[in-house]
């Protein structure tokens, strides 16, 4: 499974969508599905799927697909 799948993967498994959704302008509140509780868990789903520890203000930050990938690029993590 390549880097791309492991991230849309893990916003599948916690917010239970179309993987078709995943795309970068899938934003936080901007969809039901992506409330505070599922932002919490994707954040531990990420953390799991890549093996890293993200700080408060990356989680903070992960406001849309498109930035959860440029925040993943810091650790290293390449799409």
């Amino acid at each position: 499974m390549n880097n791309l799948d492991k991230l849309q993967q893990a916003f599948v498994t916690v917010m239970k969508i179309d993987p078709a959704l995943v795309v970068d302008s899938f934003a936080y509140g901007e969809h039901r599905e992506w409330d505070s509780l599922a932002h919490m868990a994707l954040v531990a789903e990420l953390e799991q799927a890549f093996g890293l520890m993200l700080d408060t203000e990356e989680i903070i930050a992960m406001s849309s697909v498109a930035e959860v990938r440029r925040i993943l690029g810091v650790h290293g993590i390449t799409f």
